[in-house]
């Protein structure tokens, strides 16, 4: 037997502070060699950590690193211990993004990316080059002051592995996992046996198990350990990297850490036997094959054992079950510890949510309640991080700390609902009940003084009185009456943010936080700058159907009933008056279902439909309920509404990132603002379709139809025209 001990590591990093990301670093090498690991796996970049966009295209941020590289390696942390360690380098004219291979207090290798990140979130080639030189390493010449520190004047620079006496090992980073011809199977049939990922992935719902399954592929037909890390926390942006580093060896999981967790270092320690992996690719023919005719890769020698031999003390690590989290409790703890890290890191004491009594705003509340409830777990655990953290922005005396989620939610946490005379009894009773539960400071404020105070001084200035449609006014007056509301709503949240605090002799001021979903920014169903227009918004990538799933879980899990009440009323913006004959309601206003709007928006941004492609896909999907004309129709409606507020993206709340069709337009979603909502072009070939359509007679619930219609979609479509007929993969 050979037996290998290595940890990997979930590292709550935050970009450009060097203090905070070097402590983490060193604390994690310190656990490894206490539990006896011989290889530890930072994450990507982990020195500077992974969101600091265009700094990384400052020298200072480069030098720092290179800075912090030294201290890491002066003293004793790498003594008889792989540190895999991520930052970015300069070599010549070009900026890599690396990772540092180091080894008794020397630098024995870096391994420059091959493959870089450069879709949805990740824009890795605007700060970044792709090392494309597969042969023979090159040296690198240190810089001056690591040279004399170190005694080491150069370093092997490139794609290639190490070898120990007893062993080889090589690094795979992030997005080369995941490209078509991934580095680790040329790797293995040069004879590594251990392969190291470090990473740097974001949290998207129900995202974990490809990640996963990618690991174990790697593996499974062709052996070996593969370990995985990656970041964890808010390390500033609207990212919540979900840690979940893992060891994988010959496609079984053996160890696995959190994918959310309030603390700033995890490590994950397994004991492996090298021989297993030996043993599997022996037995497999077609590897024998084809590593007897593989490709050189270059190495670089370590004349250091590593292993272990067989010893009954040390006990290996057994397959375990793959722990994942519901999507319910995704959306309750990614959003819930991003808003912990946004909390402490921001310098507030708190947060101020303008409570509804409305299934989006509850969903907030209930994520902040799920906060505190984490918050008191992880003291109560003996994490001081947290514990230092959580005395510091609750104002705690005397020894105290919070014991309760409740009475910390008291401390931390204001829920206001600002009724109008459009509001109902029942939402005023909801919002309440449910603040009451979660514990916050909540206030009912009337709006329609300040309301009445507008609309007169409208009317000094130009004789006129708005009224709304249900008083006989025009849709320019309803929808004018209907803003006015929503923004003073913003107005005094902020005021009452800043000076709410003052009032109760708190420190500091308090985070407005947001309250809107992915598919109401999708639709534009949101006035600019009202209270929606927050600080952060947690929710603001989460769909309204996965926002009610949610609701009805935390009714039972976080111990909130009032959810379940809440998630059952019809959505509702409340704001214009409530009539024996008529109640303002949100899928009417819209002209369309939350339900239609995550189909058009994984069809717009997952699929990358636009108005003709989307009505040949739903005329697929829909085409047993409605007609072509029916369907035009609705696609029409969608592209214009989107199309007239797409403006508002610009303006949108930075909200936590959890959904794949997102129309954030800060990174994600890269469209313009101004369009013609017309579509002139688009839609009349819409139009043509569907009288080409009608003139053929086709009904499209009728047997042979999908033929015909296909022939219509053109060979560039039809890989999504099969998806969002029914194709599970496509999640429509």
């Amino acid at each position: 037997m050979r037996l290998l001990k290595v940890a990997t590591c979930n590292l709550n990093q935050w970009a450009m502070d060097f203090d905070c990301n070097l402590k983490h670093i060193k604390e994690s090498i310190i656990r490894a060699k206490e539990a006896g690991a011989v290889i530890r796996l930072g994450p990507e970049l982990e020195i500077t950590g992974y969101g600091c966009e265009d700094h990384f295209l400052e020298l200072d941020t480069v030098n720092h690193a290179w800075e912090c590289l030294k201290e890491i390696l002066l003293g004793d942390l790498t003594d008889g211990i792989l540190c895999s360690i991520g930052m970015p380098i300069i070599k010549g004219s070009e900026r890599y993004n690396c990772q540092v291979l180091c080894f008794n207090r020397k630098i024995i290798m870096i391994r420059p990316k091959m493959w870089l990140a450069n879709d949805g979130n990740y824009r890795e080639l605007r700060w970044f080059t792709t090392w494309k030189q597969k042969d023979q390493p090159v040296e690198f010449q240190l810089p001056f002051e690591i040279s004399e520190a170190l005694s080491q004047t150069s370093v092997p620079f490139g794609y290639g592995y190490i070898q120990f006496l007893d062993t080889a090992v090589a690094a795979e980073i992030c997005e080369e996992l995941f490209s078509p011809n991934p580095p680790h199977i040329e790797l293995a049939l040069n004879g590594v046996e251990v392969f190291l990922n470090a990473s740097g992935s974001h949290h998207q719902l129900r995202k974990l198990d490809l990640r996963l399954r990618a690991f174990i592929g790697a593996t499974h037909t062709r052996g070996g350990v593969y370990m995985y890390s990656n970041h964890q926390g808010c390390d500033g942006a609207r990212l919540y990297y979900d840690g979940c580093s893992c060891v994988v060896v010959n496609g079984e999981v053996v160890a696995q850490g959190s994918q959310f967790s309030l603390k700033d270092v995890e490590v994950v320690v397994a004991q492996v036997d090298l021989d297993a992996v030996a043993s599997l690719r022996g037995s497999i023919s077609s590897f024998q094959e084809q590593a007897s005719c593989k490709t050189k890769v270059s190495s670089v020698a370590v004349p250091y054992n590593i292993c272990r031999p067989f010893n009954l003390k040390l006990l290996l690590s057994s397959p375990q079950k793959i722990m994942y989290h519901s999507p319910e409790e995704e959306i309750a703890f990614g959003p819930g510890c991003w808003l912990w890290d946004y909390l402490r890191r921001s310098g507030a004491s708190g947060f101020l949510l303008p409570l509804s009594g409305g299934a989006d705003s509850s969903s907030v509340a209930a994520i902040v309640g799920c906060m505190c409830q984490l918050v008191v777990k992880e003291i109560a655990k003996g994490d001081e991080q947290v514990k230092a953290d959580a005395i510091r922005i609750g104002n705690y005396t005397d020894g105290k700390f919070p014991i309760d989620s409740k009475e910390f939610a008291k401390r931390i946490f204001y829920t206001v609902y600002m009724g109008s005379e459009n509001s109902s009894e029942a939402t005023k009773m909801r919002a309440k009940v449910l603040a009451d539960e979660i514990g916050s400071w909540h206030l009912h404020v009337c709006i329609d003084g300040v309301v009445s105070s507008l609309l007169s001084l409208f009317q000094t200035l130009t004789g006129k009185r708005p009224r709304y449609k249900v008083d006989g006014g025009s849709n320019v007056e309803n929808l004018g009456l209907q803003n006015i509301q929503a923004r003073i709503r913003m107005v005094l949240a902020f005021m009452l943010a800043s000076l709410l605090p003052w009032v109760h002799n708190k420190k500091g001021f308090y985070l407005v936080l947001g309250s809107s979903n992915v598919d109401e920014a999708l639709r534009g169903y949101l006035t600019k700058y009202d209270c929606s227009a927050a600080d952060i918004n947690p929710i603001g990538s989460i769909s309204k159907q996965d926002l009610r799933t949610f609701l009805r879980w935390a009714a039972n899990h976080l111990g909130y009933s009032s959810l379940a009440e809440i998630e059952a009323a019809p959505p509702t913006a409340e704001l214009e008056p409530i009539r024996s004959n008529y109640s303002q309601l949100d899928e009417v206003d819209m002209g369309m279902t939350y339900e239609e709007l995550s189909v058009y928006g994984r069809l717009r941004k997952v699929f990358r439909c636009g108005p003709v492609s989307m009505f040949k896909n739903l005329c697929y999907k829909w085409g047993a309920t409605l007609t072509p004309s029916e369907v035009a129709d609705k696609v029409k409606h969608f592209f214009k509404y989107y199309s007239i507020n797409r403006h508002k993206m610009t303006v949108l709340t930075p909200s936590y990132h959890a959904e794949s069709y997102s129309p954030e337009d800060n990174r994600f979603d890269l469209r313009q603002f101004l369009y013609n909502a017309r579509w002139p072009y688009q839609f009349r070939k819409m139009d043509e379709l569907v009288q080409e359509l009608n003139g053929d007679k086709v009904a499209l619930n009728e047997p042979g139809n999908h033929e015909k219609l296909g022939a219509t979609a053109g060979i560039g479509g039809m890989g999504v025209v099969a998806a969002a007929a029914g194709d599970p993969k496509a999640g429509l």
